[in-house]
């Protein structure tokens, strides 16, 4: 192959790289341009797309478990116990709720929108939404809160429920002290003297033993007992047995 023959095949191979590399480009330069008229026009968002987090505070019962899922610990949750007498309601899913929610923020500066807190939810109260258009000047404008009730409603709620458990640990301690005076009580009692007669017992009913009843007669499986004779006494003199003085010989013998 001459020089000359591979010099001119190498411009060829570079010009048809750069028709290839611009074929995109040239596709597109004879293409009007459409410009979306944003933001009165906006793309459409994937179905399935995460953006800004929602809490439906109505189906929250406070259980935390959004707030152990994420990941970078964005969403803060405070509860207060109910009274036995307030009745909370019951979320969309028939669970009944027993627990004020006295806080719930999420830091959107903080989060990654991974979409791992909407899972765990028992009653599908926080999800992902479609929008994505809450930039501030100030981050700590992006600290949302979703809760329901007032700065009063919520100090007086914690009040509420601490009041309850100082009643509930006076009681538990008065009963505690009620029974370990009753056991110390017991053990300074005086011990009864020996010798003296303690408390009669109720005595036991014994139930009298059944008596034997008589096999009957008839049948060949029970035999009457033999009765128990006592043995004669043996004689003081006991005479001596008498030899055998027949003569046991032979008859034939005899005869001859």
């Amino acid at each position: 192959m001459s020089p000359v023959y591979r010099y001119f095949r190498n411009i060829g191979k570079g010009f048809w790289t750069i028709l290839i590399g611009m074929r995109i480009t040239m596709k597109h330069l004879f293409t009007p341009a459409v410009t979306i008229q944003y933001p009165d026009a906006r793309m459409s968002i994937p179905e399935r797309g995460r953006n800004r987090l929602y809490v439906n505070m109505d189906d929250c019962i406070g259980c935390n478990q959004c707030g152990m899922a994420c990941p970078v610990d964005c969403i803060s949750i405070e509860t207060a116990k109910s009274l036995p007498t307030e009745d909370l309601g019951v979320t969309s899913t028939g669970q009944k709720k027993r627990l004020w929610v006295t806080k719930f923020d999420i830091d959107f500066a903080k989060c990654c929108y991974c979409g791992l807190c909407v899972p765990p939810c028992p009653t599908e109260c926080i999800y992902m939404t479609d929008v994505y258009e809450f930039s501030e000047y100030d981050r700590s404008n992006l600290n949302y809160s979703f809760i329901t009730l007032s700065p009063e409603e919520v100090t007086s709620k914690v009040e509420q429920a601490k009041a309850a458990e100082r009643e509930a640990a006076a009681k538990k301690a008065a009963a505690a002290a009620a029974a370990a005076a009753q056991r110390a009580a017991q053990a300074q009692a005086p011990a009864a003297p020996a010798g003296q007669d303690q408390a009669p017992t109720s005595p036991v009913q014994q139930k009298p033993a059944e008596p034997p009843r008589p096999a009957p007669t008839g049948t060949p499986e029970t035999k009457p007992s033999a009765p128990q004779t006592t043995p004669a006494p043996a004689p003081e003199n006991p005479t001596p047995d008498k030899p055998d003085t027949q003569d046991k010989t032979n008859p034939k013998d005899s005869s001859d």
